[in-house]
């Protein structure tokens, strides 16, 4: 059947191959690979472990494969591209029977190989990937949720100002963070952002970490009104508090008076050179894995 509705509005299905399967179901992927240089590209095209490590979404070295990628089959390994040409890869991927529950992740690769210029012996090696999420078990997807903490003011030994939060995962799925900051009601009603949010934040089911926006230095101390505005797919929440900067080299004290409310958002990619876009949501099928074995070769069929 078509991939379900509610996953349409979702930013990281439609960025990242994100779903929840059934043991001995099956999902085909459409990806998008453009070469976006002016010189012929051949474009090799794998799956590759990937692990959730830190508080980031970690991938392999080179090839290693794990359990997921093990799943997982490319109609086609490599093409070849001409300047500024695009074509689509199936990717499926099959979850055994007797697969156990639980969450793996992995990430399927477009990797191409620069042409040396004259004299130099050095290959660049360029990747660009489409991350994947896969979480195995019967019923229901689990729910996807996180909660902001505490909010802190600091100074760099430089004078930077930044503000970090404190976030965990209430949920049963990996988030990604990202968001913003505002500031507003300073000296003499002043305002201040938004401010990005830095990017990299992947907590697993269960995990707290921190997230942190980095602010202009000559940003007066306040006091300050801050709001944190963080997102993951189609999870929004918003937590707010007053807070000071305090003098450089220093932590300040906690956001007081911390209010938080839940509230829809949108994400977009780009790639230098080679563009691998995934979730192409109306290209995307899920049907039971058929109780024969498929004849040897290609199983029918978005850093």
């Amino acid at each position: 059947m078509e991939a379900p509705t509610n996953r349409r509005d979702d930013p990281r299905a439609l960025r990242y191959v994100v779903d929840h399967l059934p043991p001995g179901s099956r999902i085909n992927r459409q990806l998008l690979v453009v070469n976006r240089t002016p010189e012929h590209r051949r474009i090799d095209l794998y799956p590759a472990a990937a692990t959730l490590d830190d508080q980031r979404f970690v991938f392999g070295e080179g090839r290693a494969g794990n359990e997921l990628t093990s799943w997982v089959t490319l109609d086609r390994t490599s093409v070849e591209l001409e300047p500024w040409a695009e074509t689509r890869v199936r990717a499926t991927v099959a979850v055994p029977r007797a697969a156990s529950a639980g969450e793996r992740y992995g990430v399927i690769w477009a990797s191409a190989a620069s042409t040396p210029r004259p004299g130099d012996s050095v290959t660049q090696i360029h990747r660009v990937g489409v991350r994947m999420y896969l979480d195995v078990g019967p019923g229901g997807e689990p729910a996807s949720d996180f909660a902001i903490g505490e909010l802190r003011p600091a100074r760099d030994p430089g004078g930077e100002p930044s503000i970090s939060a404190q976030v965990t995962n209430t949920g049963g799925r990996a988030i990604d963070l990202s968001g913003q900051v505002i500031l507003s009601e300073g000296p003499a009603d002043s305002r201040a952002g938004p401010f990005a949010v830095t990017k990299g934040t992947t907590l697993a089911p269960g995990q707290s970490g921190q997230v942190s926006a980095r602010l202009p230095a000559e940003l007066p101390n306040g006091p300050w009104k801050v709001e944190v505005a963080l997102e993951s797919g189609r999870i929004k929440k918003t937590a707010s508090g007053r807070i000071e900067f305090p003098e450089a080299g220093r932590v300040g004290k906690p956001a007081s008076g911390l209010s938080r409310v839940l509230t829809v958002w949108t994400v977009g990619a780009s790639l230098v050179g080679l563009l691998l876009v995934a979730g192409l949501v109306g290209l995307s099928r899920r049907s039971r894995q058929p109780s024969r074995r498929p004849p040897a070769g290609r199983i029918p069929v978005r850093h």
